[in-house]
């Protein structure tokens, strides 16, 4: 396994990313607490090397843990405000002119950030999902009723592809209609009326 490294960023989806893919490979290989630090300490390039040189003055590194040392790394490279910041728009989060793929992946990002929504109830999660649907697709999954996230997602994603065939078909028939329209149509060939 080869982890990349970090050289700092204002990013907070690349931090938590690059935390979260540590702890993958943490878990895969049953690291201790203190391997994981000395660990992610070699990771640490450039400027966030820098920042370390001066964040452990502040820590007892015989006794660091792995949450400790997440707490100083968060505390600067994913403020509590970035992170309050994240809530606040996940809560109001709505697909607008998104796709549905757009809007799945951000309220999938959000859900990380306001874990309470997500851990203690799945009809919230899903009400929440729902409401920020655009309207017309929101409509015809409060009328499915799914049970579970993995099923809601696959039935919007139906959904916009329904609409994107009815709208196909639609725009069909018009462009048809005004073909018929342009072929029926006789050339006038008599003469101007004159006013009488």
């Amino acid at each position: 396994m080869n982890p990349e490294d970090f050289s700092g960023t204002t990013d907070p989806f690349v931090v938590e990313g690059w935390i979260r893919s540590l702890e993958v490979i943490f878990r895969y290989i049953d690291m201790t607490d203190a391997d994981r630090v000395s660990c992610i300490i070699y990771q640490l390039k450039g400027d966030a090397s820098l920042w370390w040189e001066g964040a452990e003055r502040g820590v007892n590194l015989a006794t660091l843990t792995w949450e400790e040392f997440k707490r100083v790394f968060y505390n600067t490279y994913f403020t509590s405000d970035v992170r309050s910041r994240l809530k606040r728009e996940f809560m109001t989060l709505c697909q607008g002119d998104s796709s549905v793929a757009e809007f799945v992946q951000k309220f999938d990002r959000g859900c990380h950030f306001v874990p309470f929504l997500i851990a203690n109830d799945v009809a919230e999660k899903l009400l929440h999902f729902f409401d920020g649907l655009r309207p017309t697709i929101g409509r015809d999954m409060m009328l499915t009723d799914p049970t579970d996230y993995t099923t809601a997602v696959a039935k919007v994603f139906r959904a916009e592809q329904s609409l994107k065939d009815i709208d196909w078909e639609m725009q069909h028939k018009k462009n048809r209609a005004e073909q018929a329209s342009r072929y029926n149509k006789k050339p006038y060939t008599g003469s101007p009326k004159r006013p009488g």
